[in-house]
């Protein structure tokens, strides 16, 4: 694996990206879900630099972008529009693709719309939605709340791990070294030498300051690009009904929607094996072709 790590300042705060393949023009945007970094992109990454520029921020609160001095205001949606916006622009990125886990494909998708940053319409070429709906399963929402304010604290990197192995088992295979390296990119070190998930406690106040941030069907019913939804199986955070009413509206009316489980994962499938990749790699294929149609 080959990459790259860089920080930019956008929307006035220090965000953290890696870079693959950069000596290619296609871009491909990967972008990780709600208390995770961008390195959990690490293999689709490395799979599709063949032949794109990928580019795999870490969230303002997460890895190594900075933390929010106003999270009620700036750990939400809208913001992170902004975020993105600025990164487009400060990169010379004019299309992308975009890949989202969770919280990265609601960024996409707010993006994709142009309803949060104007400037962002016509400028993502195809969305990717690895367990990511326009509307999420309250229970689940329940369950996040509850978790995510209060990361857990270890002596060590070990029991860390341990600790991911359990509340990630969703994500269905990974090897051993993949689990070391999930932990080793996602671990921060406390005042007091413990460990912790490497995540600002306070991205949390999205759901108590933004109950309805991820109620977005207005967003999604804005979007007229190809859409693919990668949906966990066992995943309760995306049900199947919501999954049917994507192929019934927005880009799902003008038959640009697309769902595909992955049996073995819940929430959500962690992008690491050649299945998984060749899905994504061949469904970025297939818009890139139908776009040069387009233009014929």
């Amino acid at each position: 694996m080959s990459f790259t790590s860089h920080y930019l300042t956008c929307a006035g705060r220090e965000i953290h990206y890696t870079e693959w393949g950069a000596q290619h023009k296609d871009v491909v945007i990967a972008w990780h879900g709600l208390a995770r970094t961008g390195r959990d992109m690490d293999e689709l990454a490395d799979y599709l630099s063949a032949r794109y520029r990928v580019i795999c921020p870490d969230t303002i609160g997460r890895g190594l972008s900075q933390w929010s001095p106003r999270p009620t205001h700036e750990y939400c949606l809208r913001f992170y529009a902004r975020i993105a916006a600025s990164l487009f622009e400060q990169l010379n990125i004019e299309k992308a693709h975009w890949v989202g886990t969770s919280m990265g494909g609601a960024i996409g998708m707010v993006c994709a719309s142009g309803l949060y940053q104007p400037g962002m319409k016509g400028r993502i070429k195809s969305l990717t939605l690895n367990d990511n709906a326009p509307q999420l399963a309250d229970e689940a929402i329940a369950r996040i709340k509850a978790y995510a304010g209060n990361p857990p604290t270890f002596a060590t990197v070990a029991e860390l791990e341990a600790f991911f192995r359990v509340v990630y088992k969703p994500y269905g295979w990974l090897s051993d070294a993949q689990w070391q390296r999930l932990t080793e990119t996602s671990t921060r070190r406390l005042p007091d030498g413990r460990v912790t998930p490497h995540y600002d406690p306070a991205m949390v106040q999205q759901f108590t300051s933004h109950p309805n941030d991820y109620l977005i069907w207005d967003h999604y019913d804005a979007i007229n690009i190809p859409v693919l939804c990668l949906r966990g199986a066992e995943s309760d955070l995306v049900l199947r009904e919501t999954t049917c009413e994507m192929l019934r509206r927005g880009p799902g009316s003008l038959g640009l929607a697309r769902v595909i489980e992955i049996e073995g994962c819940g929430h959500a499938p962690a992008l690491n094996v050649l299945g998984q990749l060749e899905k994504i790699s061949s469904f970025i294929e297939a818009s890139e072709r139908a776009e040069r149609s387009a233009c014929y």
